[in-house]
This record gives structure tokens, sequence and C-alpha cells, in this order.
């Protein structure tokens, strides 16, 4: 079968044995995936990545111990827990130490035309959900994950710095539940997906408005944006962390300090969460695709992917 594989800032299409299916798990055939900025990060060096990377997708299952499966469209949560830690116990398999994730930590990913994941972690997708829909499914959970993590009172405004594909499923996620959002960006023509849905947009100037919001997501995926982010935030505000960066992050931590910021570190979410705002067309998802590319031209998909401003790229079997 064809995969992607990762190694040392390049990209190659190789050619790997079909997994083997063990028992608990289910054999998916790749119907798309996409590329995120996590992804990007791990061809430039994240966690020393060497391998299949892919953990946004919507498969066929094609062999399942739950017979009921078999032939359905699915996405998966990509967190392979252990189940019988403490933290699993506590429905925090997302914590759990001895965890493995899909395309990013040993488990081979979506990158590929045939991948494995646990039963437990695939979620049935509505057969009226398109799948350049559904492939949303991670990501959208990624967003809703700051409701499940913060209280944030009701109507407060929400800054959300950053235009790319987490930004912009942020701002529509927040707006939708009522909250109003000012979202802060570089490039216009990505910021209209958010202004038609009535979110107050903004390009981001060189000086950020200084302790202007109790609440403040980051999601530029720069990591010199922490420290606008911390200084946009008012006194005893929060600060919810989303972008993923390769390398280290410098910032002066006094003023986080002195004016006593909360900051959320946030990442995955639960598909429960994300499933039903699949069918939600005011979320503008097929709007979020710039591109689509087949698995043999990945190459290309990477370089595209990487672009200045653009969005979501797909990758095709």
């Amino acid at each position: 079968m064809q995969a992607v594989h990762l190694e040392k800032g390049a990209v190659r299409v190789v050619d790997l044995p079909r997994p083997a299916r063990r028992e608990g798990f289910a054999l998916l055939r790749l119907v798309c995936a996409g590329i995120c900025n996590t992804d990007l990060e791990l061809l430039r060096g994240y966690y020393g990545f060497t391998g299949v990377a892919g953990h946004e997708f919507v498969a066929e299952v094609v062999e399942a111990d739950t017979l009921a499966l078999i032939g359905k469209r699915v996405v998966g949560e990509i967190n392979v827990a252990c189940t019988r830690c403490d933290w699993c116990r506590r429905g925090l398999g997302r914590h759990c130490p001895t965890r493995t994730v899909l395309g990013i930590v040993n488990q081979p990913g979506a990158f590929e035309e045939f991948f494995v994941l646990p039963e437990r972690n695939v979620f049935v997708v509505p057969e009226a959900i398109p799948a350049e829909r559904a492939v949303f499914t991670e990501p959208l959970a990624a967003a809703c994950e700051i409701l499940d993590q913060v209280s944030i009172p009701e109507g407060a405004e929400v800054a959300v710095l950053g235009d790319g594909k987490l930004g912009l499923l942020i701002a529509h996620v927040l707006n939708r539940r009522g909250y109003r959002v000012h979202q802060f960006g570089r490039h216009p023509e990505k910021l209209c997906l958010s202004a038609a849905a009535g979110v107050a947009t903004k390009i981001a100037a060189a000086v950020a408005p200084a302790a202007a919001y109790d609440w403040v997501v980051e999601a530029t995926g720069n990591p010199d944006a922490l420290a606008k982010a911390a200084a946009m935030t008012r006194p005893r505000g929060t600060l919810i962390l989303k972008s993923t960066v390769h390398g280290l992050v410098g910032i002066d931590l006094a003023p986080v300090i002195v004016n006593e910021l909360t900051l959320v570190g946030s990442r995955c979410g639960r598909f429960e969460a994300s499933l039903p705002l699949l069918d939600h067309k005011e979320i503008p998802l097929e709007r979020m695709i710039c591109a689509s590319y087949s698995l043999s031209e990945a190459p290309r998909a990477f370089a595209h992917a990487a672009r200045r401003g653009a969005l979501k790229v797909l990758l095709y079997p």
C-alpha cells in the first residue's frame, strides 16, 4: 500500500505492507485525510518525529470484531489509551501516560491507504455528512475542548488570535455558543469566513490592544504571539493556548505573574461535542478546503499546506 513518510524535513511516498489487525482493533481504508499545522510541525522536527503522520481522517471499516462496523464510514479519536490507569478510569484517556497517538506518537497515522485504530476510538459518520465535512471532526473537537476546560460567562467578549484553520473553527464554535468573538488575523480573505457568521474581525496590528479582554485564545501557530496574547489579557484574565510549535517559546513571564493571568493549555477534545456540529451549515467547513491531492502527490500537498495563508489541504488514496 502507499504511505506518506516524514523524516528530517522530507516527505516521501513509500510502499508498506498492509497492517495486520489485532483483536479489538478495526482495519480502516482511508477515504480522505487533512493536513494540519501539527503535521507541518512534525515535518519540522516536533517530537523528533519519523514515520507516517496524519490524524484528521475519514475512513471505511474493512475489518472489525464488531460486524456492524464493517462498511461504515468513521472518524477516530487519536489517543490510544491503556484503559486501566487512574487517568483512563477518570475518563481522561487523552492524558494516559502510556498512550500512543495516531500519526504523532508510536502509532502510524492516516496518511496511508490502510491503518488500524481500536474500535473504541471510532465514531460512525452519519450518511448525510459529506467526507469533506466529516474530516474536520478532530479539529472541531479541539475547538470545542475550550468549553470543556473553562467556564466563560454567557455573552462574554472573547478574543481569538489567529485566522488559520483552527483559529477559524474556534471563532465559529464560540460564536455559535453566543459569545461576542473578536478575531484577529492577517488575511482578510480568511477573516471573511468568520465575519459572514457574525464574528467581529480585525486585521492584527503590530501593537495589540492592551489588557482588553478577560478571555483570550491564542491560535496563531506563531511562537512569538504568546507575548502579544498575554498583553491583551486583563489582570486575572484567562489565556487559552492552542498553538502547537516545534522548539522553545521565549516570553517575559513578569507580566503574567504581576497580572495574575491563568494560562490554560488546550489540545484534543471529545468527538461527542464536535460530531453534531458537522451538520450545521453556518460553519463553512467546505470553504476552508483550499486544495486536494492524492497520496502519491504528498510532497506537493505538504508544500501547498505550508504556504503562507493556506487553509485545509486534503489527501485522497
